[in-house]
């Protein structure tokens, strides 16, 4: 008797989820294979660097050079947060520091012991500013900050939410830190710190 109202119930989910799917696809649109590849984007070709006039270690970004970065700054951090919720590290691990690959991978260890699923839908970057920037002899670091827009949930082995909510999106606020050696040959920038 009530195997109908739980068919109407699954058949009503199914009906929301499609609903939610195609109101984001509206909204955010279709990967088309146009998109820029962050190899080439994320390159301190575009970085023009100058000493300031007093000689400090600090470098001097003009408002191109700035632009320039933070538009491959937000193609990483969307690469890296994606690849890391979906458990593949070999895909960004040009892109991260071997401290910061480490506890990724570690992360990604205890989330599958426990046997927890992650699951994550990226909507956006908000907004990406450079905090600071500064050169200590070769070696130029910079910290930005982000705002995007994630859809997140961690469930466990029986798909019972454990945390987030994967009917909300969420603004996520966070700092990163990348470095690049100006004397390599290494064109990518690498993420050292991130902060929450």
């Amino acid at each position: 008797m009530n195997y109908s109202f739980e068919y109407i119930d699954i058949i009503l989910l199914a009906m929301i989820a499609g609903f939610i799917f195609l109101r984001l696809r509206g909204i955010l649109g279709r990967r088309t294979g146009h998109e820029e590849n962050i190899d080439s984007s994320f390159q301190h070709d575009f970085l023009k660097e100058k000493k300031i006039k007093d000689q400090s270690d600090k470098i001097d970004f003009d408002e191109t050079a700035k632009e320039d970065f933070l538009k491959g700054a937000k193609i990483a951090y969307e690469t890296i947060i994606t690849n890391f919720a979906s458990g593949n590290l070999k895909s960004i691990k040009y892109l991260l520091d071997k401290k910061v690959f480490d506890q990724f991978n570690e992360a990604l260890k205890e989330r599958k012991n426990k046997g927890h699923i992650s699951e994550t839908t990226f909507i956006g970057v908000d907004s990406a500013s450079i905090k600071e920037h500064n050169k200590m002899n070769d070696i130029i670091e910079v910290t930005v900050d982000f705002v995007s827009e994630i859809i997140s949930c961690v469930k466990d082995k029986n798909n019972q939410i454990l945390s987030g909510d994967p009917g909300k999106v969420r603004k996520v606020f966070d700092t990163w830190k990348f470095v690049k050696d100006s004397k390599s040959g290494n064109p990518n920038w690498l993420l050292i710190d991130t902060q929450i």
